[in-house]
């Protein structure tokens, strides 16, 4: 089921938001990121993410698509709690590759991720299945098959919510377009 896109508020808007033919267009403004202290105690909380309720035993997708020319261009999901616990996961470019991954913070930010570099001019779609306790975490471009990113516990105890996001902590111009924001069912295969 499709989600309208002015059914979610946001966690720091961005600087431009439109919606053109049904997709969201957003611009970040500068230095924008989420990091919490894991490897050089540095602390970030100002990426920009659309969000609604996100409750156990359903899943959530988006489709994006960005120029990825700059050191930590990110877009994909945003799952939230609080400022001490969140889940980041879609792409990132980092060291000149582009990066499909995960950070999963639950007071510290863990990161994982793996090369695909032949993405780069692809519309991407991530999804987060949820149960009570776990999240489920797939992507893929086009119309290959899923490809398993990440399984993490998260704290049943918290109220949490989840939508697209977009961040990049060294330019001021990333423009990233969600072409699809879904609710979906929820996965229940491990892999």
């Amino acid at each position: 089921m499709r989600i309208p896109w002015g059914s979610g508020s946001w966690l720091h808007p961005p600087q431009s938001v439109d919606v053109i033919d049904d997709k969201l267009v957003i611009r970040k403004t500068d230095q924008s990121d989420f990091w919490n202290r894991t490897g050089h105690e540095l602390t970030t909380y100002s990426g920009h993410a659309l969000l609604r309720e996100f409750p156990p035993d359903n899943a959530m997708e988006v489709e994006f698509s960005a120029e990825w020319t700059h050191e930590f261009d990110q877009a994909g999901l945003f799952l939230h709690a609080d400022k001490e616990h969140w889940v980041k996961t879609g792409i990132e470019y980092a060291d000149g590759v582009l990066g499909l991954g995960a950070v999963v913070t639950n007071g510290q930010s863990d990161w994982s991720a793996g090369n695909v570099h032949e993405w780069m001019e692809a519309k991407i779609r991530v999804r987060i299945s949820r149960t009570k306790e776990v999240i489920t975490i797939r992507a893929r471009s086009g119309d290959e098959p899923w490809r398993f990113v990440r399984l993490a516990p998260i704290d049943p105890g918290l109220e949490w919510s989840a939508g697209p996001f977009a961040a990049s902590p060294t330019r001021s111009d990333l423009k990233v377009t969600f072409h699809v924001w879904e609710a979906r069912s929820c996965d229940t295969k491990l892999l």
